[in-house]
């Protein structure tokens, strides 16, 4: 019976590893650059979602936000997020950031809970190519990994290793659907993230997911889901005019610093006190 075991053991191994040792690995400019013409190219994007807050400091289920997001590519993105007593405006304009809670600048940058659109806002291989090793995400290295059934490219890493940022491309529809955006060498282990994409929806010449999962660690920290979608709709530039809406709120104490400082609290767990903020 062991002998039996081993033997059936040793087949599951090799059927699952098999096609991973001996599939041919594209070099990881080429992914992106399939992963991009698949995903096709707008000049502007409406996106209207849910966001839902998961924490166990909070209530005991879910905090439900609506959102509304403009995209115009490559290099401009807003997001209205509100409630009954709150809002919370954020805008990044070709390089530039500014979020804005409650009518004061809370932050003069984005923060790691922002990066998920940062796929999709970046239309080109170029652009990925350029941004991607921002964040830690080495496109010289590819290989191929399996998650949770899914054969996959990974970019940035050596499958199986996930102590550092990667990208995983679905091998068969070139679709992005795993983002891991600080991985498992970071010492403090609640800094974790994740972003996963779900429920690709083809809309005119555009490819959007419909849902995406932030996890924090193992657990399930944000959920958005996607309710319409408009592509190529007008938006008036003013909305995105980072100068004037400095003009128009007053700072608040503190802001969240400049990249590259850090004082206290890690800018992931600053984040999500952020949101906690908007929902109590």
């Amino acid at each position: 019976m062991k002998k039996f075991a081993a033997i059936i053991l040793g087949f599951i191994i090799f059927v699952y590893l098999y096609p991973l040792a001996n599939a041919y690995v594209l070099l990881g400019p080429h992914i992106l650059d399939l992963m991009r013409k698949e995903l096709g190219n707008a000049d502007r994007l409406f996106v209207s979602q849910k966001l839902f807050l998961f924490s166990d400091s909070l209530y005991e289920g879910p905090i439900e936000l609506n959102e509304k997001l403009l995209y115009v590519f490559p290099d401009t993105f807003r997001s209205d997020m509100f409630t009954e007593e709150t809002q919370r405006i954020h805008v990044l304009s070709k390089g530039r950031s500014v979020t804005v809670i409650d009518g004061k600048i809370t932050a003069d940058r984005e923060t790691e809970l922002d990066r998920y659109k940062d796929i999709i806002l970046c239309n080109s291989r170029e652009l990925l190519e350029e941004k991607l090793p921002r964040f830690g995400v080495d496109v010289s290295i590819s290989s191929l990994g399996r998650f949770q059934g899914r054969l996959a490219f990974v970019l940035g890493a050596q499958y199986p290793d996930t102590s550092v940022p990667q990208l995983w491309v679905d091998k068969n529809t070139f679709k992005p659907f795993r983002w891991i955006v600080l991985g498992s060498a970071t010492e403090n282990q609640a800094d974790l993230l994740e972003f996963r994409y779900f429920e690709w929806r083809q809309v005119d010449k555009i490819w959007y997911p419909m849902r995406i999962e932030l996890y924090q660690g193992e657990n399930l920290v944000r959920m958005i889901a996607v309710d319409e979608i408009k592509v190529n709709a007008h938006f008036p530039p003013r909305l995105f005019d980072i100068q004037y809406l400095k003009s128009l709120y007053p700072r608040a104490t503190p802001v969240l610093p400049e990249q590259g400082e850090s004082n206290g609290p890690s800018d992931l767990q600053k984040a999500l006190d952020e949101f906690k903020k908007i929902v109590e």
